[in-house]
């Protein structure tokens, strides 16, 4: 007879052996998925039946609406148009092209949901122009990189929506309003972490525009904006829903880089479609796979096992939710966000909500957590990224980026522990 102990083990250890030895994250979990549900002697058409049904949701429809609305806004411009509209707010302070470079990722992630993206396409325009202003290097690839977190919290999320998937099926409306006024949170304590550095080391004042010339830049970037008033506005005022928002703003975007800006051309469509499938196949693949991961760990009470361990070490709140925290911070500084979020819901969901966490304050703090790990090494993505754009060694950026670690672990620290900041937009609009 088949032991749920031996089968417990072979799940998470096989799985465990396979991310050690490179195997592809999608490719790790369905073997171990398939090895485990064999040893227990169940059918391998049920395994499959849970993978189908995880990409079955009406949610996941929303995400390559907004893959493929990112690739065109970020392919057509619009990072240019973004960086003149936040200079034009907040470039004339001291260290103005820092506050620049956060208030553009708050732009620009509200409009392509990426840290990756965000990186990719205004790290290319703002880290040199902060150089050529005698800003040093690794505070440009730090501050460019730290702000770049604020993609994966304001709207459209596409990891919000795998959250609410992993979740059982929470709203996607409600966890985007959710992450709204943390993502803007989260970049205020990085404005204020940047004028102190910038006054620190007598960063320069930024240009002074007219107001006939910040109108006119303003009137140019407006148009790209409204993709975000489009998404927020809609799914806020409950005239869409989440996935019928990223459909209207995908068209919208298209409009407007096609036909208002011309910074497209139809021969683009091609490769801004050929990208988007590619990457609309890896989440999806990760999601078919994960899920059937997720069943499997629920079939043998993963979930409650673990539950159960960490209530028994204490039953403070405090405690848990701080364990919780770590747990997210280590496993996001050594594997990819997608498949963590869609592993560790099922599994530490149940603790927070047994101590009282709203599921939307949980996703937006795991959001947070994972979205540091993106930064850390040995495997974030985004500190890579930032350091080939860059060119500085990833020594180099992640010691500068020491002060950007405490700023964030310390929003971490309030959002976890003052919900309101997460749960009062959504509770005033009544989702």
């Amino acid at each position: 007879m088949a032991s749920t102990s031996v089968a417990t083990a072979l799940l998470l250890g096989l799985f465990i052996l396979l991310l050690l030895i490179k195997v592809p994250v999608a490719f790790a979990l369905a073997i171990s998925t398939f090895i485990t549900a064999g040893y227990l002697d169940i059918p391998a058409m049920v395994v499959t039946q849970q993978m189908v049904r995880s990409v079955s949701s009406f949610s996941l429809v929303a995400i390559p609406f907004f893959i493929v609305m990112g690739e065109i806004l970020g392919r057509g411009g619009i990072s240019d148009k973004l960086v003149a509209m936040a200079d034009v707010l907040v470039g004339r302070v001291r260290g103005g092209l820092a506050m620049v470079n956060v208030v553009d990722s708050m732009f620009f992630g509200g409009i392509s949901g990426s840290a990756v993206a965000d990186v990719s396409s205004l790290g290319a325009i703002v880290i040199p122009m902060m150089e050529k202003a005698g800003y040093d290097k690794d505070f440009s690839v730090s501050m460019t990189i730290a702000s770049s977190v604020q993609g994966i919290l304001i709207p459209p999320s596409h990891n919000m929506i795998i959250y609410s998937v992993a979740a059982g099926g929470l709203s996607v409306g409600k966890l985007f309003l959710g992450g709204l006024l943390p993502g803007i949170f989260l970049g205020l304590m990085l404005m204020v972490l940047g004028y102190a550095i910038s006054v620190k080391r007598n960063y320069p004042k930024g240009k002074k525009y007219t107001f006939k010339e910040g109108i006119k830049i303003l009137a140019d970037s407006f148009l790209g904006l409204f993709t975000i008033i489009i998404i927020m506005g809609g799914v806020g005022a409950g005239w869409f829903t989440a996935t019928e928002s990223a459909a209207i703003a995908t068209v919208w975007a298209f409009f407007i880089s096609f036909f208002v800006y011309r910074s497209l051309k139809i021969k683009h469509l091609k490769p801004i479609l050929a990208s988007s499938l590619r990457t609309l196949a890896l989440v999806l693949a990760l999601i078919a796979t994960s899920g059937g991961f997720a069943w499997m760990m629920a079939y043998l009470r993963v979930p409650a096992l673990i539950t159960d361990a960490l209530i028994g070490i204490t039953d403070n709140k405090i405690v848990i939710l701080l364990i919780v925290n770590g747990i997210l911070l280590f496993l996001g500084m050594i594997m990819d966000m997608a498949p963590l979020i869609l592993i560790t819901t099922p599994i530490l969901l149940p603790v927070v909500t047994r101590v009282g966490m709203d599921p939307v304050q949980f996703g937006v703090i795991m959001m947070l957590n994972l979205g540091i790990g993106l930064l850390t090494p040995p495997v974030g993505s985004v500190l890579f990224v930032g350091s080939s754009i860059g060119k500085i060694s990833i020594e180099e950026l992640s010691r500068g980026m020491i002060p950007f670690y405490i700023v964030m672990i310390i929003t971490l620290i309030v959002l976890t522990f003052v919900p309101q900041i997460t749960l009062w937009l959504p509770t005033v609009l009544g989702l």
